[in-house]
């Protein structure tokens, strides 16, 4: 009998060690071209396993994830795991030639990582070139088994992931702009997973229908996956209850509107109408616009049908009504609405002891053309972007692996300066001087650091609101407001109780965003715009952040597949 004892106490010990390890996923990505059909237009697009948008990750908290990535096609390749804290796993962050080398024609490459601490709507995408315009996908993280939502159970759970659809191929669009040094064309179409829908000539058939049940609760896992917009998002006559951003839980609060940056995501709550309601509502999105520059004013809608035991036909289509495409007050509100749920099982660890107090600018600017050539930006010179005025310049070999193998001369510098080198009204009338330098530097945190960053936009060539990604690292967003930040004042209202946590921000067009974050996680982790556009033209650094002193806080020996340049 204690023999019997002791080996179910083993089971049951077993059992336990695993429900907390979780389990080990296994995904293939084909890198492929596919022919694909929209708005009357076929091109062959360069897909994961001739998906687009690509297929769906679903995982659990503490789970591992093993997802062999095989180049099918001529273009580099990496994916990056949008949002995926990647502790210590820095190899299989994805960003070209920071984390990796990218994956060249008929190589492959595991991306090998655990996912800890971690549960929400994520996703995944290329971060090569704009190559991300059909490599992009959901990546969803439930909570571990028996762990329920901090909000109702949802009858049933549907990803719509923001996207863009361009006649042309997207890479032949940035080469022509890198060239001309002008901004690139436009996209096409808006889509709702890889679907433009009916307001779009030629499109009708490629419509999102979302059909429901009344007196349902639907959790709609939302992803802007678009390449250069932020969207503005609504179901006509139904409210939606915002419960988490960025995979991290909110107080719940209701609105009938959402704004999403490209690289955010939210979760929201549909409570469909306890009777049928005689008729379907549009879903629709279209663009909230800041800068100057020319962009695609259309609008993607999808359709949210009633489900009927006798279907019905013709029945009325009820529209939204969506902000104006500069409405910078909404945005702003809908903002500060946003806060952590900061609950005993959720907490929000602001960090409120900070060692380092940085000030960031970011903004557009430009570069001097080259001899005896045209170039298409303003004057005659070249589109540039910058942060504190270095415009990032992108190395030939990784930046992890050069700080790894301690070969760093020549790749880059770690001095990436704390403040602008030269004060300016930076939301007031610009310098006569648009130029930027260009560099590859890196800022150096030693581990356990704990950040105040403030990042402020310029009115260098207009002001202009920038959705800032940090690779690496979830942030809280401590404060925000508009004209220069003032670190006497604004300092004094910042939320250091329940701000919100995230991986992405936007900075305010014309205005400032102050957030916190702990440097824990050793390794080179990238930041930029997740405008591609402007990351194309510089807006983009990296921070280095030092092994600790006790094991678990030193990065990983790399893998053996990984990629060389």
């Amino acid at each position: 009998m204690v023999g019997f004892v002791r080996i179910l106490v083993a089971i049951t010990l077993l059992v336990s060690v695993y429900s907390v390890a979780g389990t080990t996923r296994h995904y293939e990505f084909n890198i492929q071209l596919q022919n694909v059909t929209r708005l009357c237009h076929t091109r062959s697009m360069v897909t994961v396993n001739g998906k687009f948008p690509g297929p769906r990750i679903v995982a659990r908290e503490g789970d591992r994830l093993l997802i062999k990535v095989t180049n099918h096609v001529s273009n580099n390749i990496t994916i990056h795991w949008h949002g995926i804290r990647q502790l210590r796993s820095g190899w299989a962050d994805g960003p070209a030639y920071v984390t990796q080398c990218p994956i060249q024609t008929g190589q492959s490459y595991v991306y090998n990582y655990t996912v800890i601490g971690q549960r929400g709507t994520l996703f995944w995408h290329a971060h090569i070139s704009w190559l991300r315009a059909s490599l992009y996908g959901p990546l969803i993280i439930l909570p571990k088994l028996n762990v329920p939502y901090p909000f109702t159970k949802p009858y049933k759970e549907v990803p719509i992931i923001f996207g863009e659809w361009f006649n042309t191929d997207p890479e032949a669009i940035i080469a022509q702009a890198t060239q001309t040094g002008g901004g690139p064309n436009v996209s096409d179409a808006y889509t709702f997973n890889g679907l433009p829908g009916p307001l779009y000539n030629c499109s009708a058939k490629d419509t999102l229908k979302l059909k429901v049940k009344q007196a349902k609760t639907y959790l709609l896992r939302l992803i802007n996956a678009a390449l250069n917009d932020e969207l503005f998002f609504n179901i006509a006559n139904h409210t939606l209850t915002v419960v988490e951003a960025d995979a991290i839980y909110t107080k719940p609060f209701d609105t009938e509107t959402l704004i999403l940056a490209p690289g955010q995501t939210t979760n929201v709550l549909l409570k469909t109408k306890l009777k049928f309601p005689g008729a379907s509502f549009v879903m629709s999105a279209r663009p909230y616009v800041t800068g100057q520059g020319t962009f695609d004013n259309s609008t993607v809608a999808g359709i949210l049908e009633y489900e009927l035991s006798i279907p019905m036909k013709n029945l009325p289509l009820f529209k939204p009504a969506l902000p104006p495409l500069n409405d910078t007050s909404f945005v702003t509100q809908f903002s500060n609405r946003l806060r952590s749920l900061a609950s005993a099982q959720f907490p929000a660890n602001v960090p409120q002891k900070i060692d380092r107090h940085l000030f960031f600018t970011v903004g557009l600017g430009t570069s001097p053309c080259e001899k005896n050539k045209t170039c298409q930006g303003p004057n005659g010179t070249r589109f540039a972007a910058s942060i504190n005025n270095v415009s990032f310049v992108q190395p030939s070999v990784a930046l992890l692996q050069s700080h790894y193998s301690g070969q760093s001369e020549g790749v880059y510098s770690p001095y990436f300066p704390i403040t602008p080198l030269h004060w300016f009204n930076y939301t007031g009338t610009p310098p006569n001087n648009t130029f930027v330098s260009n560099g590859t530097k890196l800022m150096v945190l030693p581990f356990n650091t704990s950040v105040e960053l403030v990042l402020q936009d310029t009115s260098i060539l207009g002001v202009e609101s920038h959705p800032l990604h940090l690779h690496g690292f979830n942030f809280f967003v401590v404060g925000q407001g508009f004209g220069n930040y003032d670190p006497n004042k604004d300092p004094k209202n910042f939320n250091l109780v329940d701000p919100i946590e995230r991986n992405t921000v936007g900075v305010p067009s014309g205005g400032w965003v102050a957030i916190r974050f702990l440097a824990d996680n050793p390794g080179v982790w990238f930041m930029h715009c997740h405008l591609e556009v402007h990351t194309n033209w510089g807006l983009k650094m990296a921070w280095l952040v030092l092994d600790g002193k006790l094991p678990n806080q030193k990065l990983l020996p790399p893998p053996v597949d990984l990629p060389k340049c």
